[in-house]
């Protein structure tokens, strides 16, 4: 079947619900792609420039779900998806949820109850990447949850990027979502000290980000992380080429220089507590690593 406008394949037709940045990223992406697209918002106008392209604005939640079999769900929280979707009542019989809202593990194995209660697949996804990149085929989205589910819509998602199943529970995309975002925000926390650090001495933060980011990370530290992380999966830090109590001195010595150059101190007074805490459960001749097994203890006896 082919869409005469533009001689495009027609590909299976999709509903989007929420059309905030990356709804609208979404559904454009699928028309251009050329997928019949049902876009529904609480804000209709929300739309205007999708109709242009040939989206179909549904006037209820309802009609929006009647009017494929697979709706891919981009709002704020669960909590939201549920006040926005039960209304709809029977339009969810039979359909497919692909959901792509952020929360917790826990929320999403609640939701898939929700969605079999009301006869409807689900899948729980997460985007990783900003609205810009959806489209390209490098661009990696997350999903978790029924196999089959993601099997019959595989050709569907790979339109909007990388699809990787991670597996059956449901919750395993956000959480991969979560731990992943974490990491950014500590890089990301991690560079803007540093250079503020360095920027006490009124070096550029283009000049530092040469040598931290194109020469530093790539070289020394993903490569480091790369060529280690079996150790972290067999808790073996061995500390022949440093230990942490040597890391312990280095980041007493990075502490001491941000008080002494008038920066904020608290994120390498926060690295040098986890390092004693490490040193205090007996890895003071490990490598740097063995914090890994700080941050993996649930509770801990103070």
């Amino acid at each position: 079947m082919t869409d005469q406008r533009s001689s495009r394949p027609l590909n299976a037709p999709v509903t989007v619900v929420g059309l905030g940045p990356m709804g609208l990223a979404l559904a454009e992406t699928l028309l251009e792609r050329g997928h019949p697209t049902t876009v529904w918002n609480r804000t209709p106008e929300k739309a205007d420039g999708l109709l242009a392209k040939g989206a179909h604005r549904a006037r209820t939640v309802a009609e929006a779900l009647s009017a494929s079999p697979v709706a891919i769900v981009c709002l704020k929280d669960y909590e939201t998806m549920y006040a926005v979707l039960d209304p709809a009542g029977d339009a969810l019989r039979g359909r497919v949820l692909v959901n792509l809202n952020s929360g917790t593990p826990g929320e999403a194995r609640t939701a898939v109850g929700w969605a079999s209660g009301r006869a409807a697949g689900y899948l729980d996804g997460a985007v990783m990447v900003p609205p810009p990149l959806v489209g390209n085929p490098e661009s990696v989205f997350l999903y978790s949850g029924s196999q089959d589910v993601f099997d019959g819509h595989r050709e569907t998602l790979a339109t909007l990027g990388d699809p990787r199943y991670l597996g059956s529970d449901p919750g395993l995309a956000v959480l991969y979502n979560a731990a992943l975002l974490d990491m950014m925000y500590a890089t990301m926390n991690g560079f803007l000290h540093a250079t503020a650090l360095v920027g006490s001495a009124k070096v550029p933060a283009v000049a530092f980000a040469d040598l931290a980011l194109n020469w530093f990370m790539p070289t020394v530290l993903d490569a480091t992380l790369v060529e280690q992380a079996a150790d972290l999966d067999k808790g073996h830090y061995p500390g022949e080429l440093g230990t942490m109590e040597m890391n312990l001195n280095a980041l007493e010595h990075i502490t001491r220089t941000c008080v002494e150059q008038g920066v904020h101190s608290e994120q390498p007074r926060l690295m040098r507590a986890i390092a004693e805490r490490a040193i205090a459960d007996g890895r003071g001749g490990e490598n740097y690593l063995a914090v890994f097994e700080v941050f993996k203890e649930a509770t801990r006896v103070s």
